[in-house]
């Protein structure tokens, strides 16, 4: 047609050069541009190229063409749509005719400088223009004459093309590079170079672009053998598959890596067909090439290659059970990689790290954990060769992914607390792959390694596997200071916010790592000293744990191998002798040097740590040297260790010049030596240095409280930062008042002698401060002290046992605290005393600067310490306590006015932080149960007011739980309780809805709840020894909700519960477990402490007696509650947890039940094993049955009624009284005549073996075997006329060879453990109720109670015996096991067996021809060739479809078999998010064509008239059927509406209606099923032709 045009048009003018010009009038239209081409290209190859046609094409070109080009003529929208792509596309292809018909000069080479020009200009709109005109006119350069020209135009272009900053610009210069490729020759050549020089990618967005040119330049760059103007051969060079490397491992969309994928593919197609050796470039390092090839091994190399684009084809589809088969083929790939003969690699190692890569980035994080552990493996599977690209995968991918904590979980059927096994295979590996790294790269990766950790943040699971891992690597001395650095790091600034039991294990391991890795010829005693005090010495480093040991023991052996330091020994040469580093360090640490000013502010604490640290260690390592002799040195060590500070200290008290920072730093120390040897872990009791330090600091006590007598009484704080002092120095007084009093020191000792003064004169500042003069900043400061002081002598009184008073003789003391005025505080004091302060320049703000941040800090300690003071008289005098404010002269105001107290108390909590309420609670505690009736409301209101307190502060872990502690002390105060629930008012209430408060606080705050029922059971056990259970009856509520208490964790939460529990397992071979106390806080303790709580009951008392009746109750109505609210559940859903604890605790209670009291509830739990439950409930509800029938035979009249219901109501609930009547030999053995209880055991067996459902024949079979059995055994003589009835059935259950699996059910309901093993009554005990059952039953593994939690519960005490605790029968070594699974995980292990697997899924990936480019500005008839892919003739219009998920649907099945065209109704549809979630990306590859419904008709015409035949999918009269159709290779579907089918309007204008054959009664298709069904059609046949042409 276009020819006819341009034919036509000639032939009406014999001047070309006027019919162009009368084309370029008028309104530019793509026709008109697509007619002036048509005529330029039919002028073009007439060779018309004399006369003035090239004056003509010239004016053309730069009147009309540029211009268009540049959209300066009137036009189409310039908006990128399709019209406007059109006319740019006519009037580029214009422009290169004009080029060629132009003659001399050349044209081309002029609009190219021109373009150029544009280009540098950097506009966009110029920039595209210019594209255009560059790819129009550069096929027209001459190779030789515009080689430099054609070298720019390249270059820039490039450059564009790899812009990653400008898309627009992108796809332009792409389309012109790959037109100047596709040329081949110099401009391919140049383009190669261009390429070259361009720099290695970086980055994703530049990887993909590079690829995308690559891609389309394939054809050109691997060439097939034989290929004409041929390019260069991009195998060779190492660039090129560096790039594709990126691209497979890196880029993060599809089509990019779908590209190198293509490329990897055409070069190994392009090695194998022409055969020739081929070795990339030049390669860094020794290691094999990117790429090689060679004839020899062809079949080989194919291999390889073909599974390892199997592999990363198949981790496209991200599905872990396609890509799961495909695994064991990256074994092969191992075993083709490394050489055999020398242990080399023959590929280079970045080829598999791309895979694991691909894993690692998956969204599914079962398969990155499946590329974790299979990487993991590859170290114990396979000997892998070094390299460097290993190693810098190790340090950065696979430490990337292993920040994933998720991934840490246990596998299915993997106990709790025993360990990740993703973190236990990180330890083999690390191992391994460490051990086999050559020394002198060993150094540098394990540096990598730490720096890795140090530089990222870890939660507590992965920093603790790592940690462990690296703890287990071999003792290799590789590290030198930067690694200790490193490791320091790690511990400061990745562990300061984790779970403080797994924090601490880390530290652990990274100390052990330490001593394990570091060279000490590197690194000098100070080095490590300075290490080790990054450790948190309550959390791991304490002394005497197996850690310390290992830490002394270390430090022995390498003694004399550090790093010098510049520490001199006795002939002045370096020493490295532990002992003289620390007698030079305790040395340097007290003298205060000369050059050291005096500062108003104390001393860090951190030196005074590290010096008494290094002094303890340096003492306990002398103990190993001298382990079997003289002990006598360790003292005289430790003596000169302390002969120092001992001096110091003896001096103080008479020594009143030394300088203020040696008192500081001495008596720091002296607490920190006194802390690190009382922490836990250590044993005080044979320790002889903890017991020569306590007295040699006693030594020493004299001096020491001297001098703190005078510094707190004679006026020498200060100032703020003197509060800091005051407390050192309290904190000192406070420790040697508990060395006195634990070494049985008497009255008249010197502490005594100075508590005396200390208390009377901290009395007398505060009365003559009371005057009303205006204070001096020394008078508040001094004030604070003396109530500091006040509140450390209460608190050491409090120490001391008092007999409980009975009168009022108060001291001294109790009277002026008692008549103090509380709540008062201090007024800030005037600012322009600042420049009374020592040293001004540290003072400028002298109450906001200081450690204590503020005035209002210093007003809250005030208050905190008032508090104190009361909290001491009020323990004291409790007794003395009144029950209102009726005293009129009250001795002891505080004391005698309790409500006062309390009312002043509200007022405290109101003003005073969170971490300082703590000694108001106290107070509460004592006045509350004396106020309950007289002043409840004011009670009430303390209530409140301490709950939001507590209630606030659930993230403040510091001061939540001594807070939370306190405040259940007061308000569940056994005398609050009994008092509320005696007068049963609002305060009775205001318990229970605390009590819920903090039920529902515990669901998300662990630990909670233990706080609340640990104290109440204790208080109530306490109280029950003078009485009844009086108080708990009342609140008996509370014991139930702990019986079924409990939470469904999180995934996160569990993970961190394993993991703590599988470190709380390694027992004292991790240290923190020593030092930190096991909380108890888990929520299986609360139900510990109930059950332990319930047990010590005893049924005689009628107290007792009552009480568990109450609970049990209340536990049947629960069950019947929860079955109700929800009749079906899941496995180990919550309902399921909470029946499954209300059955383990009726179980528990069932001694003290009597037939009394079991005749009210035995119709429950009867109905109870009729409701649809889970398996481990049934065990429960039958085992509590057998044992109420076993203990109280009268109730078997009841047991038999069970049966007598019809089968259609019972359905399969009976087989819960089968399985209770399968145990009547163990019911009936305390009953004398057993025969007719036998003979109606198997009346009833025998009938419901009858019945039609399979499973409760078999437990009736199982019932009527273990009957007969007793019978037999017991030789009951009326059940001998059943014999043959019975033994048939037996024997033909036996044998029974029924479908499916009838027979291994049999078989494994007999060898089920519940009739197999479990005996009713000597199995019971907490074992096998809170343990063996539910593991037995398939509950999940934190139901399971392990029995040691019981004992290891210590807050409750035992009173039955062990064998209460423990099984003692074969039933807790059986395996889990139901018989009612089939065949669990037998395939699975038979599938897994196989090493590789023979056929896997792998989705069909176009190859052949080129590369997978996106739209370079090509056609979608020139794309689709580009795609690879056969392309038929096939349109399929869909305009009609209304759909998105339709349309999604056609577009997907469309592109798989290669369709022409998708027609729809409207582009913007393809937007639609449901579109593309059923599209997944067709339409990036298949033609999408718009045609609105009102122009089918049109349409359709058009498409007969280009010789399509036009078919309908519908159900006419006359419409073919679909299997007897044959389909032209031009065929067009249309499709109809989803409702309307195809209009009538339309019907007329197709030539043939075709209709799928139906077989049902629906009488039509989903319309994207039916399109389906007849693309396929259409496809086969069309496949089928090309078979046979015939």
């Amino acid at each position: 047609m276009e020819w006819v045009l341009a034919e036509a048009l000639l032939a009406q003018s014999q001047d070309p050069g006027l019919l162009l010009r009368g084309l370029c009038r008028g309104e530019v239209s793509a026709e008109r541009v697509e007619t002036l081409r048509f005529l330029l290209q039919r002028l073009e190859d007439a060779g018309a190229g004399q006369g003035a046609l090239p004056e003509a094409a010239r004016e053309l070109a730069a009147g009309y063409l540029v211009p268009l080009l540049h959209g300066r003529l009137g036009g189409p929208d310039l908006a990128p749509t399709r019209p406007r792509r059109r006319v740019l596309r006519a009037a580029a292809a214009a422009l290169r005719s004009c080029a060629r018909l132009a003659g001399s000069p050349p044209l081309a080479a002029t609009l190219a400088e021109d373009a150029l020009r544009e280009l540098r200009a950097d506009s966009t709109t110029g920039a595209e223009a210019a594209l255009e005109i560059l790819a129009a006119v550069a096929p027209c350069l001459q190779p030789h004459e515009d080689s430099a020209l054609l070298e720019r135009v390249v270059q820039a272009a490039v450059a564009l093309a790899l812009d990653a900053d400008g898309p627009g610009r992108a796809e332009g210069a792409a389309a012109l590079v790959t037109a100047l490729g596709q040329g081949g020759g110099a401009a391919l050549r140049a383009v190669w170079d261009a390429l070259g020089s361009s720099g290695v990618p970086s980055g994703p967005g530049r990887v993909g672009l590079e690829l995308r040119l690559l891609s389309a330049l394939a054809e050109k760059l691997l060439p097939e053998s034989g290929a004409c103007d041929a390019g260069p051969d991009a195998r060779r060079c190492g660039r090129f598959w560096r790039t594709v490397l990126a691209g497979l491992g890196c880029a993060e969309d599809a089509l990019t890596r779908k590209r190198a994928r293509y490329l990897l593919q055409r070069a190994v197609e392009v090695s194998a067909e022409r055969g020739d050796a081929c070795t990339c470039g030049p390669q860094e390092g020794t290691g094999p090439s990117l790429f090689w090839w060679s004839e020899k091994k062809k079949d080989e190399l194919l291999k390889f290659w073909e599974n390892y684009i199997l592999i990363m084809e198949t981790l496209e589809g991200n599905q872990i059970h396609v890509i799961k088969p495909v695994l064991p083929k990256l074994n092969n790939l191992f075993e083709y990689a490394v050489s055999e003969e020398n242990g080399c690699w023959l590929f280079h190692p970045s080829w598999h790290l791309c895979i694991y890569k691909r894993m690692f980035e998956s969204e599914n994080k079962i398969l990155t954990k499946e590329g974790i552990i299979h990487f993991l493996e590859l170290c114990q599977t396979t000997a892998v060769p070094f390299s460097p690209e290993f190693s810098e995968f190790i340090i950065g991918p696979l430490m990337d992914a292993l920040s994933e904590s998720s991934l840490y979980s246990r596998s299915t059927g993997q106990l709790i607390g025993s360990g990740s096994p993703l973190g236990l295979k990180l330890q083999k590996f690390l191992v391994i792959y460490v051990s086999l790294l050559p020394e002198e790269i060993k150094s540098n990766f394990l540096l990598k390694f730490l720096q890795k950790m140090r530089n990222r943040h870890w939660c507590a699971v992965p920093i603790l596997f790592l940690s462990k891992a690296l703890a287990n690597v071999p003792n290799c001395k590789t590290l030198g200071l930067e690694g200790l650095i490193a490791l320091r790091d790690v511990i400061q600034c990745t562990m300061i916010t984790h779970q403080i039991l797994l924090r601490g294990a880390a530290q652990c391991f990274l100390l052990q790592t330490a001593m394990h890795l570091v060279d000490v010829e590197k690194v000098s005693l100070s080095d490590v000293s300075i290490f080790l005090t990054s450790l948190k010495q309550e959390e791991s480093l304490g002394r005497g744990t197996a850690l310390w040991t290992e830490l002394c023991d270390w430090l022995h052996i390498n003694e004399r191998c550090f790093r010098p330091t510049s520490i001199c020994g006795p002939d002045g040469l370096p020493e490295t002798s532990l002992n003289v580093y620390v007698k030079n360090l305790v040395q340097e640490y007290i003298k205060s040097s000369a050059w050291e000013r005096e500062s108003c502010f104390m001393p860090d604490w951190s030196e005074a740590r590290l010096t008494a640290l290094m002094i303890l260690l340096a003492v306990d390592v002398e103990g190993m040297k001298t382990e079997y002799s003289e002990k006598r040195r360790i003292q005289n060590v430790l003596r000169i260790f302390l002969d120092p500070l001992l001096d110091a200290l003896v001096k103080l008290g008479t020594n009143a010049y030394m300088p203020l920072l040696r008192t500081d730093r001495c008596l720091q120390l002296l607490v920190k030596l006194l802390h690190i040897c009382m922490m836990k872990g250590s044993n005080p009791q044979d320790d002889e240095v903890s017991a020569l330090l306590k007295s040699t600091v006693m030594s020493a006590t004299e001096s020491v409280s001297q001098f703190v007598l005078r510094r707190l009484t004679m006026h020498e704080l200060q100032t703020v930062a003197d509060l800091d002092r005051c407390h050192l120095y309290l904190t000192v007084l406070t420790e040697l008042t508990n060395l006195h009093l634990k070494a049985g020191r008497k009255r008249g000792n010197s502490i005594c002698r100075v508590l005396s003064p200390l208390k009377n004169a901290s009395m007398q500042h505060l009365q003559e401060m009371g005057s009303g003069k205006e204070p001096t900043l020394g008078d508040q400061i001094q004030r604070v002290v003396s109530m500091a002081t006040l509140a450390m002598v209460c608190e050491a009184s409090a120490l001391q046992p008092v007999l409980e008073l009975d009168s009022l003789d108060a001291e001294p003391m109790d009277r002026f605290l008692s008549a103090f005025p509380f709540n008062q505080t201090l007024r800030k004091p005037c600012a322009e005393e600042q420049g009374q302060c020592a040293y001004p320049m540290e003072s400028s703000s002298f109450f906001e600067e200081s450690s204590s941040q503020g005035w209002g800090r210093v007003v809250a300690q005030y208050v905190h310490d008032q508090w104190v003071c009361l909290s001491f008289l009020l323990e004291k005098y409790h007794t003395l306590v009144p029950a209102a404010d009726a005293v009129p002269d009250p001795v002891l105001p505080a004391i005698q006015m309790p409500a006062q107290t309390l009312r002043s108390a509200l007022d405290t909590l109101s003003i005073l932080p969170s971490e300082k309420v703590l000694p108001v609670f106290c107070c509460m505690k004592v006045l509350v149960p004396k106020l309950l009736i007289s002043a409840e409301s004011l009670c009430i209101e303390a209530f409140d007011t301490a709950w939001n307190i507590v209630s606030s502060l659930s993230n403040t872990q510091l001061t939540f739980w001594p807070n939370l502690k306190a405040f259940v002390h007061f308000v569940f105060d056994n005398k609050v309780l009994t008092i509320a629930a005696k007068i049963k008012s609002q305060a009775y209430f205001k318990i229970k809805e605390i009590i819920c408060k903090i039920i529902e606080m515990s669901a998300v705050k662990t630990g909670v709840f233990n706080t609340l029922i640990s104290y109440c059971c204790q208080s109530w056990i306490v109280s029950d020894l003078k009485g009844c259970l009086s108080c708990a009856k009342n609140y008996s509520e509370l014991v139930l909700e702990a019986c079924i208490f409990g939470t469904v964790f999180r995934r996160d939460q569990r993970l961190i519960q394993d993991v703590q529990t599988f470190i709380e397992n390694l027992g004292q071979d991790c240290a923190a477990n020593v030092i930190m106390e096991n909380t108890k806080r888990e929520d299986y303790y609360v139900r510990i402490c109930a059950v332990k709580f319930l047990c010590l009951l005893d049924g005689s008392s009628l107290s007792h007696k009552l009480f568990v009746e109450d609970i049990a109750v209340k536990l049947l109505d629960k069950d019947d509650l929860v079955s109700k609210t929800r009749t079906r559940y899941y496995e180990n859903s919550l309902q399921h947890r909470v029946k499954n604890r209300i059955w383990q605790t009726l179980l528990v209670l069932f001694p003290s039940f009597d037939q009394n009291f079991l005749n009210g509830i035995i119709d429950k739990i009867f109905h109870a094993g009729f409701t649809n439950n889970q398996a481990s409930i049934k065990y429960f509800i039958e085992w509590i049955i057998i044992l109420i029938l076993h203990k109280f035979p009268q109730f078997l009249p009841k047991f038999w009624d069970c049966f007598s219901y019809g089968e259609e109501k019972l359905k399969t609930s009976i087989c819960t009284f089968l399985s209770v009547l399968s145990h009547l030999g163990i019911i009936i053995q305390n009953i004398p005549d057993k025969a007719p209880l036998l003979k109606q055991a198997l009346l009833i067996a025998l009938q419901w073996c009858l019945s039609h459902n399979f499973s409760v024949r078999l437990y009736a079979l199982v019932a009527l075997k273990k009957v007969w059995d007793v019978c037999k055994a017991l030789g009951v003589e009326e059940c001998s006329t059943w014999t043959t009835v019975i033994e048939r059935s037996l024997s033909q259950a036996e044998s029974m060879q029924g479908a499916g699996n009838a027979k291994k059910n049999w078989q494994r309901i007999q060898e089920h453990f519940f009739f197999a093993a479990f005996h009713p009554l000597e199995d019971y005990c907490l074992e096998t109720i809170f343990y063996i059952l539910p593991r037995l039953s398939g509950v999940i593994e934190e139901e399971w109670i392990a029995v040691d939690k019981f004992a290891s519960f210590t807050d409750i005490p035992c009173n039955r015996e062990s064998q209460w605790y423990f099984s003692q029968t074969p039933l807790r070594e059986l395996s889990p096991g139901d018989w009612s699974q089939q065949d669990v995980g037998s395939n699975t292990s038979e599938a897994a067996s196989h090493s590789e697997w023979a056929d896997v899924q792998k989705k069909i990936i176009p190859w052949r021809h080129e590369g997978p480019d996106a739209d370079l500005g090509l056609e979608f008839q020139d794309r689709a060739a580009r795609l690879g892919k056969s392309v038929s003739r096939l349109i399929v219009v869909a305009s009609l479809i209304d759909k998105p998920t339709n349309l999604g649907g056609l577009c997907r099945t469309c592109e798989v078999f290669g369709a022409a065209a998708l027609v729809l109704g409207s582009l913007q549809c393809v937007s639609d998010k449901q579109f593309q979630h059923l599209s997944v990306s067709a339409e990036q590859w298949l033609p999408l064509v718009e045609v609105k419904p009102a122009q089918l008709i049109d349409y359709l015409q058009l498409k007969k008239a280009e010789g399509y035949t036009i078919i309908g999918v519908e159900q006419t009269a006359r419409s073919s059927d679909l299997a007897q159709y044959r389909f032209p290779e031009k065929s067009l579907l249309l499709l109809g509406n989803e409702r309307e089918g195809i209009p009538a309007n339309l019907m007329q204008h197709l030539d043939v209606c075709v209709e799928i054959p139906q077989q049902g009664v629906i009488r039509s298709l989903n319309v994207h099923v039916s399109g389906a069904l007849l693309i396929w059609e259409y496809t086969r046949q069309q496949l089928l032709k090309r078979e046979d042409p015939s």
